[in-house]
């Protein structure tokens, strides 16, 4: 069994989405001792925001990509092949000013292909990464589930499901930016319920 984590705080290790990422693989992998573990930090490892340039890339038949065009595609096939290859896909999820982290929004515009990650059909739209189980730790300042203002949810949800993941898991730490009590009690609840789900 195979676990990708991605983190896509700005603070890398530091941020409070990384670090419930890492309880949950921790606990994961006590249970699961077999399991491989890769990361994608986008911090650390940042994916180029998707441009005129490397969307052209990346929709040109692959026969007639000039040489830049050849890097820009390998590139995007190998964030494809590390998503394919997970049986279990770990997201620390931030906050930024009501929506994901640009950095987030960059890697979902390279693994998002069509003909690769999904597909398009007389029925509609068909993802072709099924069978994949997605577990997403939301961190925010303010407290924003079942609000207008919770864009994150929806649009990861759909995002997931649309490349045809659609066993997703949800879990919130909200009021961290309010004061210490406030911080101290969405951290707690939010690792209760990683054991919850680990356990």
């Amino acid at each position: 069994m195979k676990l990708l984590q991605i983190n896509a705080s700005l603070f890398s290790g530091d941020g409070h989405s990384t670090r419930l990422a890492e309880q949950f693989v921790e606990s994961w992998r006590e249970k699961y001792p077999e399991s491989e573990h890769v990361v994608r930090d986008l911090a650390r490892d940042s994916v180029p925001h998707l441009d005129e340039q490397r969307f052209k890339a990346l929709i040109t038949d692959p026969a007639q990509r000039t040489p830049e065009q050849v890097a820009v595609a390998d590139y995007s096939d190998a964030l494809i092949e590390e998503l394919r290859g997970a049986d279990v896909v770990v997201l620390g999820l931030p906050m930024y000013n009501f929506g994901v982290p640009s950095t987030l929004k960059a890697y979902f515009d390279h693994v998002a292909r069509a003909g690769v990650t999904f597909r398009y059909t007389a029925n509609g739209p068909e993802g072709l990464l099924r069978d994949r189980k997605v577990y997403v730790l939301a961190a925010r300042g303010g407290f924003y589930v079942g609000t207008p203002l919770d864009s994150q949810t929806g649009y990861v949800r759909d995002f997931f499901g649309f490349l045809g993941m659609r066993d997703i898991e949800f879990v919130y730490a909200e009021g961290l930016n309010i004061d210490e009590n406030s911080r101290d009690a969405g951290l707690s609840a939010a690792r209760e319920r990683l054991r919850a789900l680990v356990a």
